[in-house]
């Protein structure tokens, strides 16, 4: 399955809403932005059952950018489609929704949004909303895929 991640507040911390993987030296040393705890745990078991792991985000921040702190982590991204990405290729198939995973491929988007579950039902695409304060998120996620998947 190929499985699209958002970032801010689903696995990129606005603030203190919940709790950061460990620091290790390139995190200490970059000064990279710091991931949801269990971030690492989630992708590797998905990846270890043959899942591709992509980053979907409405943020501008750069492709080089957001590869660089996963590496920092340790944790190998397939794919990562930004804002410029996805507006061009969203605008180009006239589809009036902040996310489209189908048009990038995605099978499965995980993300933090409301308004993203909305425009699922509406455009008819896959994503399972985790919420900041979930503790239990990455299980969550898991289940849904063996469940789904």
């Amino acid at each position: 399955m190929n499985i699209s991640f958002d970032l801010d507040s689903t696995l990129i911390p606005n603030g203190n809403e919940f709790e950061t993987e460990k620091d290790n030296w390139k995190t200490k040393i970059f000064k990279v932005e710091k991931l949801r705890k269990g971030t690492k745990e989630v992708v590797t078991i998905l990846q270890n059952d043959g899942h591709r792991i992509n980053i979907y985000t409405t943020s501008f921040r750069s492709k080089r950018r957001i590869r660089f702190t996963f590496w920092c982590y340790n944790i190998k991204i397939n794919r990562i489609v930004n804002q410029t990405e996805n507006k061009k290729k969203l605008e180009s198939l006239k589809i009036y929704s902040s996310k489209f995973p189908k048009a990038f491929d995605f099978d499965l988007h995980i993300d933090d949004s409301k308004g993203v579950e909305i425009e699922s039902e509406k455009y008819n695409f896959n994503v399972l909303i985790v919420e900041p304060n979930d503790q239990k998120w990455n299980e969550k996620i898991i289940n849904k895929i063996k469940t789904n998947g």
